[in-house]
């Protein structure tokens, strides 16, 4: 494995930009250079851009589960609903034709 060049994370204007090094294996490397390039980006943007999708992702995961927990009384889930839920799918589905 080969050690990376650090990568900068900002916390604020005045603080010195710390850095930190992280080792990944020579293959791993190869994607992130590759990808990086692929999009015009240097592969401390490409990590930055990353991050910040994985952080949107997971607000958008915990924004959807408070959405369901919110979205009313809850359902008692047994083997029952999924037979008439399917059913149900199967009557929709001959009339539509689409069997």
């Amino acid at each position: 494995m080969r050690q990376f060049a650090p990568a900068c994370f900002r916390f604020t204007e005045t603080q010195p930009t710390p850095r930190i090094r992280i080792t990944i294996p020579p293959e791993l490397e190869t994607r992130l250079r590759a990808q990086a390039q692929m999009e015009g980006l240097s592969v401390e943007a490409y990590i930055e851009r990353l991050v910040s999708a994985d952080e949107r992702a997971e607000e958008e995961l915990t924004s959807a589960a408070l959405e369901g927990i919110n979205s009313g009384e809850p359902l008692e889930v047994g083997a029952g609903y999924w037979e008439e839920k399917h059913r149900r799918l199967d009557e929709q589905l001959k009339k539509t034709g689409s069997q």
